[in-house]
């Protein structure tokens, strides 16, 4: 199937876990709600051939936050599915801020879509997610304060 990016922008009151399980649940309503495959999170989830084979190409592959900022690396099985936090240096890199906002967040995600070439691509703020299967989040503020996280990373082989 290939490789598939994704990125959201979703509330965010101090707990990264508690959003990204807002999200995923928000997103598996939009993707599953009738009912007709999952009835619920879990149960997609205990679809093992389905998510080990294809996986949902969403935010729904990803099923844990972890604290450090170090790239995952594939010779580390515990990586996959994981999201982590975007290292403080490369926030800066790319927003020129440590505070970024949500209308920051969305022109570095254009900017990214509309690459000229996978070099300039690769040096994006998506291009920091190298690795299938993971992800990453910036939080992001409004008027000092974090408001929203701002999450990308890929799926699929």
């Amino acid at each position: 199937m290939g490789a598939s990016g994704w990125e959201y922008v979703t509330g965010y009151d101090g707990d990264v876990e508690a959003a990204l399980k807002a999200l995923q649940a928000r997103l598996f309503r939009e993707q599953y709600g009738d009912g007709s495959r999952y009835r619920s999170l879990e149960e997609l989830y205990e679809d093992a051939e389905f998510m080990g084979n294809e996986g949902t190409h969403t935010i729904l592959d990803i099923d844990t936050v972890v604290a450090m900022d170090d790239p995952p690396m594939q010779s580390r099985p515990s990586d996959y599915g994981t999201l982590r936090p975007l290292a403080p240096g490369r926030v800066v890199h790319h927003f020129g801020t440590d505070r970024p906002t949500v209308a920051q967040y969305k022109e570095l995600v254009a900017a990214a879509d509309d690459a000229a070439s996978h070099e300039e691509h690769e040096r994006s703020l998506l291009g920091e997610c190298r690795m299938r299967w993971t992800g990453y989040y910036v939080v992001l503020y409004a008027d000092d304060k974090p408001t929203h996280l701002g999450i990308f990373g890929f799926s699929g082989d």
